[in-house]
């Protein structure tokens, strides 16, 4: 059995390359930036032991390569999913589309109860 012990959201975009995959990466990016998990050294626990599931929401999910992101990340067991979400943003007058992507990044360890002492 296992509990989650972070989940942490991210936004990341391609302003004019159209690159799902570049804007899925900087949204995990945006998410894992703003997270710490002192866990691992307070309670002497390895980094192998999190698993690790990171959703990414783009319009055109298909051209996500999941492997690719999950071989990025720093951390515990990963996998990537992609569905389909996001924003396209397209402007007229220049003919560009901007890709905006959002990440959801949680993580979670084996029950830890056992590990904790109230004092």
């Amino acid at each position: 059995m296992e509990q989650r012990i972070i989940i942490e959201m991210g936004m990341g975009n391609d302003l004019h390359g159209m690159d799902y995959q570049k804007a899925a990466a900087r949204a995990i990016e945006d998410a894992i930036r703003h997270a710490t998990l002192p866990i691992f050294d307070s309670i002497n626990l390895p980094h192998t032991e999190m698993r690790v599931q990171v959703t990414v929401a783009v319009q055109e999910p298909d051209k996500i390569d999941t492997g690719a992101l999950t071989a990025g990340l720093p951390r515990g067991r990963a996998e990537v999913t992609a569905t389909k979400g996001g924003l396209n943003v397209h402007n007229p007058e220049t003919g560009d589309t901007a890709v905006v992507a959002t990440a959801a990044v949680e993580a979670f360890l084996p029950l830890q109860s056992g590990n904790w002492v109230q004092g």
